[in-house]
Formats: structure tokens, C-alpha cells, sequence
């Protein structure tokens, strides 16, 4: 059937996604194509010291975004959505949404960006010998507890934006394992919260009397291709005010931007792995057994069909860089030229590849704000270099270059030398790689693996959730690695880099000398306030 049949039909695959900056729905056809796609955009506001999103931001978010899916499947092939065949809902991990037993929302959303459980974390990390991070649900909940809020004790329901929509989508309580991951640590044996931990968790607050034991507050884990409700009629009324569409399309466990990440760079086998490169970056390996031993520098989580999974979490990303380029085309502005900032970026990208390996003496921080894994709580961007450094352009540009993926580079060295994984290929995805072949480069470089950019990889994580909801619905029985190879990308290999050993080499030293230099960007911190 063509696509308007298919849409009117209602064999069309819905996913939708809340990212930092905005809400994304992608609508996909029967091979996994995308179709139509809606989008809102949004942005967090800071609260009495709390980074957060109001719950009517969070309403009128996905009815605008699913508004805007709709009016563009009206406008390109004429007919109205009235029913689906399955629905994802994935958002931006971790995070804390407590609700009581009548559905009351006790406390303002407290989302991943957020740094105000250091007390919690650091407790919590030594009694799992686990590490978990700030952002972390389980954190944020234990951190409520030693603030000694009023409102722990009526706890009824804790969850993440992305359980909360499912939520009121289907009145189901119910999380993908690589979401529940970010929410409170996973055995990957049982794909289910660890028992053991639970079990310290709810020792360590015996004495307090609230009434509920842990895993009775959190959402039950499911793995992908699992059914985890249906759309009623209050969720289509919700998410659609012309009443058009009909509730009955079965739902998927709703997912992390992460787990669909890693879905939509085909990453979700063992010994692969994905590099999300934009506005911060973060790298997930997925390993063949768990690591020797806690490391503060990375998150172990899991892929949407419960593998474990390293995840090394940078803050800051490609926000200092374009910063610099911003420079050069004001510079193009005063001699009175109007630059194509596509031609720009490409121009100053390519001159990096001319740069000495190591940077010929300089170097850059990128830290607009603190970075965990090199033990900074705030950021202070900086460029340095020796008296006697190759100051040239190329150096300067490839200097900022790895600069966006130092600190990354830093966390995955633990993985890859220090605990000995192997990868055998990282996709990478994002901002950083639009110039063909720069940021392709500086990672394999920096990862020492072979890097590979599909097409598909533009699609997001919208686009991932929608094919975990339409693996849902096949029937095959295939494990969900061998559904992506064999279902959605046969035949897409993406183009592949392999790493060249001198830049290798140059970018090891670039490193070395940008961690004994870490003290400079401490104390730029302490004193430039």
C-alpha cells in the first residue's frame, strides 16, 4: 500500500521523544522509513535552584509536537492519523518525578542537569560499590531524604519524564531496562533492578518509617519487545485535542534518549558502541562482561534489551568551538561578507587536518561548565599554548578540535586500557561529524577504534524509539540486534574510519599534556569569578 493508505490504515509506527531542547515525533512505514515527523521546541528554566520543566510545559510540549506531526501527514499525503499501529515514548534520562497515591506531582521535575546530590551520590556509590551519578533518579531520591523533605514520606510513584507520558498514555507503570538503569542500578542477569542493592538501599533508611519499599515506588523493568500497555482513550484525548485519534494502539516500554541512540546507530550488539557528539557528548560500549571494578568516571547502564553498557557522560561538547567560529564569521561580517556557515565550518574543519598531530604545543578547555570525570563542578573555557607553539590556524582549530573530545577521550581510556574492553566499531552521530570526515577522524583517533557515520544516524532518537515500538510488533522471535541488522539497516555499514596511527600518537600526547594542565583550568574556576 502507498503511504497515504498505510497512515489512514493505521499501520503507521509512531515514536516520540523529549529532548533538552525539543520534543520530536517521527512517524515510520513498514520497513522502518521515516514518514512525517512533528516537533516542539522548549527549554528548561532555573527554579529556586532547580533546573526543570512546569508540567504544563510538559502537556502543552507533546500536544504541540503530536499537532505538528499531524498537520504535516495532512499537508504531504492528505489524510488524518486515527489510529497507530504501536507507540514509543522516550525522554532525556534520570531525573526525579515523585507522584502520590492520587497522581500529585510532590515535587518540581528535577531533571539530568541538575548537580545538587553530591552528598547523596557519593554515599550511595560506596554503599553499592556502584557508581551512580548525580543525575541518577535514586540519587536525587536519597538526596530529597538527607534534605529531610516533607514530601519523601508520601511517595507513591517514582519515575522519569519519559515513564511519566507512558503513564498517562496507558496508566501503566512500566520502564525499559535501559531507562530503569538510569533510575537505580540493573543485573543484567535478571534484566531486572539489582536485589542486592535494593535490599542495602531499604536497610539505610529503615529507621526513617515511610511506609514504602523501594522497588514498590518504582516503574516495573521491561526489555524491548515486550508490550507494556495500550493507548486508552484519556491518553489519545490527552495527546490529541481534535479528538481524531482512537485509543487501541499497543505501547513499547518507553525508553531513554540513550537506548534509542543506540538503536539508531544499529549499536545495541556487544563490542559495539556509539558517540553522540553536539552540544555534550557522551560515549556507550557495550560490553561482554561487567567491569573489574566501580569507576566515579563512568555509568554503567544497559542498551534497551539489557546488555551492560559503559557510559562515559561528558557536559560540554562543541559549545566552546562554535563559539570560536562565531569569531571568524564576525571577522567575515566587518570586512562586509555575509559567510554560509555550512562553507565556514567546513573550511575551518578541513584546515584542522593540516594541523601538527599533537597541536604543536596548544591547548584548550572547553569547559563551560564542570566535568565529573576530571573532578571539576564548574567549567571556565581556556586556550593556552607554549612560548614557543606552531601558532598557526590548523593547529589552533585541531587544538579546539580535541578539545571537544578530550575528557571523553580521558573516560574511555579507563575502559580501553585500563579495564581491557574491546570494541570493534563506534557509530557516531551528531553536530560534530557534519563536516565529512574531521570529526570522524579526531575520534577514531581518540578511541583508537574503527569510527563509522550512517545516514540513518540524522534520523535520532525519535526515529530509534519508533523502531522500538514497530520490534515490538514482529513476531519472528529475532533478538533486537539481529532485528536492526537484518530489518532496518541490511546492507547500511555506514562509512567506516579507521583510526591512523600517528594521529593516535599526536592525540595521546595532546592528552597527557591537557591532564598535567588540568590544574591551570582548576584554578581559572577558583579565581575567575
Amino acid at each position: 500500500m502507498n503511504t497515504a493508505e498505510l497512515i489512514s490504515n493505521g499501520k503507521a509506527v509512531m515514536g516520540l521523544e523529549f529532548g533538552s531542547t525539543r520534543i520530536k515525533a517521527v512517524l515510520i512505514g513498514e520497513n522502518g522509513e521515516p514518514i512525517a515527523v512533528g516537533a516542539h521546541d522548549w527549554e528548561n528554566r532555573l527554579e529556586n535552584g532547580i533546573w526543570t520543566y512546569s508540567l504544563t510545559d510538559i502537556h502543552e510540549g507533546i500536544r504541540d509536537c503530536y499537532s505538528n506531526l499531524v498537520k504535516e501527514v495532512k499537508d504531504k499525503y492528505g489524510v488524518s492519523i486515527k489510529s497507530l499501529a504501536a507507540i514509543g515514548i522516550s525522554g532525556m534520562m534520570h531525573g526525579y518525578l515523585p507522584f502520590d497515591k492520587d497522581g500529585e506531582l510532590l515535587a518540581s521535575f528535577r531533571t539530568w542537569r541538575n548537580t545538587i546530590t553530591g552528598d547523596a551520590a557519593a554515599e550511595l556509590t560506596k554503599l553499592f560499590d556502584f557508581n551512580i551519578p548525580q543525575r541518577w533518579s535514586i540519587a536525587h531520591l536519597y538526596q530529597a531524604i538527607l534534605n529531610k523533605e516533607e514530601h519523601v514520606g508520601k511517595i507513591d510513584y517514582l519515575t522519569t519524564l519519559a515513564g511519566y507520558i507512558h503513564w498517562k498514555l496507558t496508566g501503566e507503570r512500566t520502564m525499559g531496562v535501559g531507562e530503569a538503569s538510569g533510575m537505580f542500578p540493573i543485573d543484567s542477569n535478571t534484566c531486572d533492578y539489582d536485589a542486592g542493592m535494593l535490599d542495602k538501599f531499604n536497610n539505610l533508611i529503615a529507621d526513617k518509617g515511610f511506609g514504602w519499599k523501594l522497588k514498590d515506588i518504582l516503574p516495573k523493568v521491561l526489555k524491548a519487545g515486550e508490550k507494556a500497555g495500550v493507548l486508552t482513550d484519556e491518553g489519545a484525548a490527552f495527546l490529541d485535542a481534535s479528538g481524531e485519534l482512537k485509543g487501541g494502539a499497543p505501547m513499547c516500554p518507553p525508553e531513554g534518549d540513550a537506548g534509542t541512540g543506540m538503536v539508531a546507530t544499529n549499536s545495541v550488539a556487544k563490542r559495539t558502541g556509539n558517540v553522540s557528539a553536539g552540544t555534550s557528548f557522551f560515549a556507550m560500549v557495550v560490553i561482554e562482561k561487567q567491569l573489574s571494578k566501580a569507576h566515579e568516571e563512568l555509568d554503567m547502564v544497559t542498551t534497551p534489551d539489557g546488555y551492560p553498557v559503559a557510559m562515559a557522560h561528558c557536559n560540554n561538547g562543541t559549545t566552546d568551538i562554535n563559539g570560536w567560529v562565531n569569531l571568524f564569521k564576525e571577522y567575515e561580517e566587518a570586512k562586509g561578507n555575509t559567510p554560509d556557515m555550512n562553507e565556514l565550518y567546513g573550511l575551518l574543519y578541513n584546515k584542522a587536518l593540516e594541523g601538527d598531530k599533537d597541536c604543536g604545543g596548544m591547548l584548550a578547555y572547553n569547559y563551560n561548565a564542570g566535568e565529573a570525570i576530571t573532578g571539576l563542578n564548574a567549567g571556565r573555557p581556556l586556550f593556552v599554548r607554549m612560548p614557543d607553539a606552531k601558532f598557526t590556524l590548523a593547529n589552533f582549530i585541531r587544538s579546539h578540535l580535541y578539545a571537544t573530545l578530550a575528557t571523553l577521550k580521558i573516560g574511555c581510556d579507563i575502559l580501553f586500557k585500563e579495564e581491557g574492553v574491546e570494541v570493534d566499531k563506534l557509530y557516531g552521530h551528531g553536530g560534530f561529524f557534519k563536516t565529512k570526515g574531521v570529526g570522524q577522524r579526531m575520534l577514531a583517533a581518540a578511541m583508537n577504534a574503527p569510527v563509522a557515520v550512517m545516514k540513518t544516524a540524522g534520523e535520532g532518537g525519535p526515529w530509534g524509539m519508533a523502531i522500538l515500538a514497530a520490534y515490538m510488533l514482529d513476531e519472528s522471535g529475532v533478538s533486537l540486534g539481529e532485528y536492526l541488522n537484518t530489518k532496518i539497516f541490511a546492507g547500511e555499514d555506514g562509512e567506516v574510519m579507521k583510526p591512523d596511527e600517528a594521529d593516535v600518537k599526536g592525540f595521546d600526547e595532546y592528552t597527557e599534556l591537557y591532564k598535567k594542565t588540568l590544574a591551570a583550568e582548576a584554578a581559572a574556576v577558583e579565581h575567575m569569578v
